[in-house]
């Protein structure tokens, strides 16, 4: 009789490859239900080694985040480690990674590498050629990824989790059109547009400022590749080259600066300031007069949802909707709500 293979094996079991190969030597990630399926295909077609007791071992988590210092981030990696305590040592073990923004080519060797130990990945990624194919290898090695906050669109993803940007973009843009009532010129900060969230969010709002808003001058884009330095020196040379800057709005890091470089020029509460996120530096410059509106993107709520329908798809299989069902929803911030 020929000697059983692993595809075999994954033929008769009703799973893949790499599913047989989790059960056989143990790596942990596998539902009983389907372990019991490979154990049983392995015996009916006589596999001659000791198989191994079926056990629900625990599932083996890879959450990969920026490593830029933003208050975002940071407290979105403490929910997920909570979230990990919450469900418990026996059901998931959760690995942090935290990458630069700027280095899409290793992140998406780290990808490469996760398929070898993970179950699971949920990954804050670069719109890059690399991270696609990344994600494909993941996808054929039955390891199924979560983009989360910034979607990669056409990827070997499971589904995104995140709010939508476009739309989080044109409420700015809305807002901001109302807020001003006299002409003048409006400045847009963003962070790096290798980050599909950020283009997004700038194209949303300058379209509605170009439909809303057409007393009211857009300039460049200042691309601050969230280092809060660049972004304090191209605010300072952009309003230098500017006589009557009425609005701002920041995609990204660098609210402390702003807030600073509006105080130098004699700006704070005259110049109408939109950003992102509800935490003490935008608290602080909402109280204080300095910062008119922030979108809050609910970091909990992430990783609520991204544990959530990883679980889910690893344990018993359902597929969620690609958007609708990590679907976050942002909340308008101003100074009578901050607190």
């Amino acid at each position: 009789m020929k000697k059983p293979t692993l595809e075999m094996l994954a033929k008769m079991a009703g799973v893949g490859v790499a599913t047989v190969d989790r059960v056989l030597n143990e790596r942990g990630g596998v539902s009983p239900e389907k372990a019991q399926k490979v154990l049983l295909a392995a015996q009916s077609l006589g596999l001659k080694r000791v198989l191994p007791d079926v056990y629900q071992h625990p599932w083996q988590i890879e959450v990969i985040l920026s490593a830029n210092i933003s208050h975002f981030f940071q407290t979105m990696a403490g929910e997920f480690s909570q979230l990990a305590d919450t469900l418990g040592y026996r059901r998931i073990t959760l690995h942090r990674t935290f990458f630069p923004e700027n280095q899409p080519e290793k992140l998406a060797e780290h990808l490469y590498q996760c398929c070898d130990k993970r179950d699971g990945i949920v990954v804050f990624a670069q719109d890059y050629p690399v991270i696609y194919e990344a994600l494909e290898h993941c996808k054929a090695q039955g390891v199924p990824v979560i983009t989360i906050v910034t979607d990669l669109p056409d990827a070997a993803r499971l589904c995104h989790v995140g709010i939508n940007q476009l739309q989080a973009g044109r409420t700015a843009g809305l807002m901001m059109s109302k807020m001003l009532n006299q002409p003048g010129e409006v400045i847009m900060v963003s962070g790096s547009f290798d980050y599909r969230a950020h283009r997004q969010r700038i194209e949303g709002f300058h379209d509605v400022m170009q439909q809303r808003a057409a007393h009211i001058i857009l300039r460049e884009v200042l691309l601050g590749l969230d280092d809060r330095a660049i972004i304090g020196s191209l605010l300072e040379q952009s309003l230098q080259r500017s006589k009557n800057v009425v609005g701002i709005y920041n995609t990204g890091l660098g609210n402390s600066e702003i807030g600073k470089v509006l105080d130098n020029y004699n700006l704070s509460g005259k110049c109408t300031f939109i950003t992102y996120e509800l935490y003490s530096v935008t608290r602080s410059q909402l109280q204080n007069n300095i910062l008119s509106l922030t979108l809050d993107q609910n970091a909990r709520q992430h990783a609520q949802l991204a544990t959530e329908l990883l679980l889910r798809h690893l344990e018993s299989g359902l597929i969620p909707d690609t958007y609708r069902e990590g679907k976050v929803d942002f909340r308008l911030v101003t100074p009578e709500n901050a607190d």
